[in-house]
């Protein structure tokens, strides 16, 4: 069924003019000129072929018609006023799905949460941990972190943190007759291993160590597990920035050495380009970034007192 409708800016015109009973006032509203509102009323009473207001030196006097017209009108424009409301608020507040990784999700997001829960209440967070990489096309997501080298075509990329590799380890390791003062003296130590154990090999090499027995201590199959370990004592791990650096700021974690390997790899927030712009997902990547740098910060000032 075809809609019979005036135009909008004849509507808005007789609208604002009705509500002002001045062709000037209405003007000023709606910041076009006097003459301009004038002729989309006229043009309006024409193609309605009734009059709408009677002309009366220093003001307009609605008709019955003009009254009627108008009570339509604000009704439908209050309408309209409360669904973009509405649409907005969808756009700004309410559910934001995200997914990542179960490792980056227990050593950095989690924690975290209640302070962007206080600063943004507008918004339901859902955190969904997974290894798969979801489809956006077909799964109910908004946005994801995700560990990489930032190349997945389509998608809008901000980089959340580069990383490096480094050991890491308790603070009750550098203490007591086996203290860890150097590489070497990590043959006196268990080391963690992730998935195999062919993980610290690199590392040793940068280090010139030779005689560590790599086939000594637990295969852990997810990061966040070995650094956990790491925190109890268990032994010395190797760790990425992104993962360990909680643990580093808050003194439950050292890094015993300097030497570090760089990795292709880093954390990306990632999201489709057509929604990269909506106000709750611009609201939850500027907070991860800024918890990101404030982590870097944090981190330099801690191991500059320690230097």
């Amino acid at each position: 069924m075809s809609r019979r409708l005036p135009p909008l800016n004849a509507l808005k015109a007789f609208e604002a003019a009705a509500r002002h009973e001045s062709f000037t006032r209405a003007a000023d509203e709606l910041n076009v000129t006097q003459g301009a509102v004038s002729h989309q009323v006229k043009a309006l009473e024409a193609d309605l072929r009734m009059k709408l207001f009677n002309r009366e030196p220093q003001r307009l006097v609605l008709t019955d018609a003009g009254r009627d017209y108008l009570v339509v009108l604000r009704d439908a424009f209050d309408r309209i006023a409360v669904g973009t409301d509405r649409m907005l608020q969808r756009q700004n507040a309410g559910v934001l799905t995200v997914t990542t990784s179960p490792n980056f999700a227990a050593k950095w997001l989690v924690h975290r949460l209640g302070r962007f829960a206080l600063q943004h209440p507008e918004i339901d967070l859902r955190i969904s941990a997974s290894l798969q990489h979801i489809d956006f096309a077909r799964e109910d997501v908004d946005m994801a972190v995700r560990h990489g080298d930032g190349s997945w075509s389509g998608m809008d990329m901000r980089q959340l943190c580069s990383e490096q590799l480094f050991p890491v380890c308790s603070p009750k390791l550098m203490t007591g007759p086996d203290a860890i003062q150097s590489p070497a003296d990590l043959a006196n130590h268990t080391l963690l291993h992730l998935d195999d154990r062919n993980d610290w090999q690199k590392w040793l090499d940068a280090a010139g160590v030779t005689d560590a027995d790599l086939s000594r201590g637990p295969v852990l199959n997810q990061a966040s597990m070995i650094i956990d370990a790491a925190v109890d004592g268990q032994g010395i791990a190797l760790a990425r920035t992104g993962l360990a650096i909680t643990d580093l700021i808050n003194g439950r974690l050292v890094k015993p050495f300097d030497i570090a390997l760089d990795v292709s790899y880093g954390y990306w927030i990632v999201c489709p380009k057509a929604t990269a712009k909506l106000p709750k997902i611009e609201t939850f990547r500027n907070w991860l970034l800024e918890e990101a740098a404030e982590d870097t910060r944090r981190l330099a000032a801690v191991l500059a007192a320690k230097a």
